[in-house]
């Protein structure tokens, strides 16, 4: 039996923010995960005075915040030159989310390339321990999104960081579709950087460089629209309704269980036409557990 709070990520929903919050709490969510990349809820866009209204407001509706969403897309943090700017604005993020009462902010920071001697596996981590220490002096967490590498590859990276401020948003359907790792075992392996999870299934249609789905210097850079579109009808990978894709959820929430994990289950739904129908659904999947 699992007693994870259930969370849904606002935007799938697409009602817009209010309207989703709203919609969220009458589905019975305990609490949401919300995009602050741009729109209103850019940290640039949101008012000291209206960052307190938006909380009071979402704790009105008895929610929490699980995570914020902070990912900035393109190279991830790949491209040295890019980097000032991105890891400036996601420490912006991560100010924001702590004024909204959570401490994870989830991100792709990039496929992370197999040999430590490539000048893109140094940049990529030198961003990242800039982002760690920010995070651990504010008690918070830069949760990366498993899928663009493997879970062993993914710790052997955040072993080289000297604080566990670069966690984890653990997906097992990502790392399903894309690479094809063992989302159980790869709970065991990450399991002291898992921080925050999605709750979401997929199968892996055929063997894909992780790049071109990701994005990466040489590659195309990474857009959300366009993994939403492969995963909703594409030749790699198709994300499915919880259940009917390859994740043993009986195993896999088992194991979450099992290394202590109390954190939230967070649905997250990229494709359909009818996502809240979707949503109560996975709701509905989820209670199974309970």
């Amino acid at each position: 039996m699992i007693l994870n709070p259930i969370g849904i990520m606002v935007d799938s929903l697409k009602l817009g923010l209010r309207d989703g919050l709203r919609k969220a709490k009458d589905m019975g969510a305990d609490g949401v995960q919300i995009y602050a990349v741009s729109g209103e809820m850019d940290p640039s866009n949101l008012t000291p005075q209206a960052r307190k209204e938006l909380k009071a407001y979402i704790e009105s509706l008895g929610l929490h915040i699980s995570a914020l969403c902070g990912d900035l897309g393109g190279h991830g943090f790949q491209d040295r030159e890019a980097n000032a700017a991105k890891v400036e604005k996601s420490k912006r993020i991560l100010d924001l989310a702590v004024e909204l009462g959570t401490n994870v902010v989830t991100t792709h920071i990039g496929v992370v390339p197999q040999e430590k001697s490539d000048g893109v596996y140094q940049t990529m981590l030198e961003a990242c321990e800039e982002l760690g220490v920010y995070a651990s002096k504010l008690g918070a967490y830069f949760a990366v999104e498993t899928g663009p590498e493997t879970s062993a590859h993914l710790k052997s990276f955040l072993d080289n960081l000297s604080t566990k401020g670069v966690s984890v948003n653990f997906d097992p359907a990502n790392m399903v579709m894309v690479t094809g790792d063992d989302p159980v075992q790869g709970v065991y392996t990450l399991r002291d950087y898992i921080v925050h999870t999605h709750v979401k299934d997929g199968i892996r249609l055929r063997e894909v460089d992780p790049r071109e789905v990701y994005g990466a210097l040489g590659y195309k850079p990474m857009s959300h629209e366009a993994i939403a579109e492969e995963a909703a009808a594409g030749s790699s990978y198709r994300e499915l309704a919880l259940g009917e894709g390859g994740v043993d959820f009986d195993r896999y929430f088992a194991a979450l269980q099992d290394i202590g994990y109390k954190g939230y289950l967070t649905i997250e739904r990229e494709v359909g036409d009818q996502p809240e129908a979707d949503i109560a659904k996975a709701i509905a999947f989820i209670q199974k557990y309970k």
